[in-house]
């Protein structure tokens, strides 16, 4: 059967053997969508073997990604407190310095030079928590990316990635912040709704049914 793939150019495709998305380089309609690694499958009594490279291979791949997602919740968890820790320090810095100019000017004659510099600093702190919210904005939409692939299955204990979630350290590490992620992703979603600046990732599903 042919297929509709472009000539001559690197595409990454579907084999038709072991079912994952493989590079290829397509000369005719007619070629084989089957890849270098799958080519030795076929013929007689190679059923078998078919069988076993195809476990061995998901199973590296499993690996793989499962390395991978522990990587990422690690930095997201590491950028979180980072952040946490850099909103509170300069709430405190914000505070201090309106205490400052509060208690030096209070009984001056020069409302509006203490106007200016209220507004000053109000702009800077408003455009530092705009900033910080934004690098925690970064953080929640990984963190939901990571719980579309590890969360509660529809079998009871069940994680989506298929282990328990008693065994899956990804949905363990998720799971405190299930509640956080919720909200925010809720509240980003009225944003959406409204025409208004959100911070969902274009694959959310919210997203995508707009486009």
């Amino acid at each position: 059967m042919p297929h509709a793939h472009p000539l001559h150019t690197d595409v990454d495709a579907e084999c038709y053997c072991c079912r994952a998305m493989q590079p290829f380089r397509f000369t005719s309609p007619n070629d084989q969508v089957v890849c270098a690694f799958c080519s030795r499958h076929f013929g007689d009594g190679k059923a078998e073997r078919r069988d076993l490279d195809h476990v061995k291979m998901w199973a590296e791949r499993y690996a793989d990604l499962s390395e991978e997602h522990r990587r990422t919740i690690d930095e997201a968890d590491s950028g979180a407190a980072s952040s946490a820790r850099q909103i509170a320090e300069l709430t405190r810095e914000v505070a201090g310095l309106r205490d400052v100019i509060a208690d030096r000017f209070e009984e001056s004659h020069g409302g509006s030079i203490r106007t200016l510099l209220q507004n000053e600093v109000q702009k800077r702190a408003d455009r530092n928590t705009e900033l910080a919210n934004r690098r925690s904005d970064r953080l929640m939409a990984v963190i939901w990316r990571l719980d579309v692939l590890h969360r509660d299955a529809t079998t009871a204990e069940c994680c989506t990635c298929g282990r328990a979630t008693a065994a899956c350290p990804e949905w363990k590490a998720i799971e405190p912040q299930r509640r956080l992620l919720r909200e925010w992703e809720a509240k980003n979603v009225a944003l959406l709704g409204q025409g208004a600046r959100h911070s969902l990732p274009d694959d959310h599903p919210a997203v995508s049914s707009r486009a």
